[in-house]
């Protein structure tokens, strides 16, 4: 399965940069868009490991649990 980048802004819209087959080309490609951003850029760049475009999408619109740690 192949790893997807993508940049997402902040009104999650989602871009696809690249697709890569190795994790660690994936890996560096990430850093290096992110060391690169501009100043005023407040858009993230994330990889995900998934079957297809369309599921990498999917799983990255899902909104993330809250995780809560110990108890309350």
């Amino acid at each position: 399965m192949p790893y997807f980048v993508y940049k997402i802004t902040p009104n999650m819209l989602l871009t696809h940069i690249e697709t890569q087959e190795r994790y660690q080309d994936a890996r560096a490609t990430v850093r290096n868009l992110r060391a690169e951003r501009a100043q005023g850029d407040d858009a993230d760049y994330r990889m995900i490991f998934a079957k297809h475009q369309l599921e990498a999408e999917r799983l990255l619109s899902r909104p993330k649990d809250n995780r809560v740690i110990g108890e309350d």
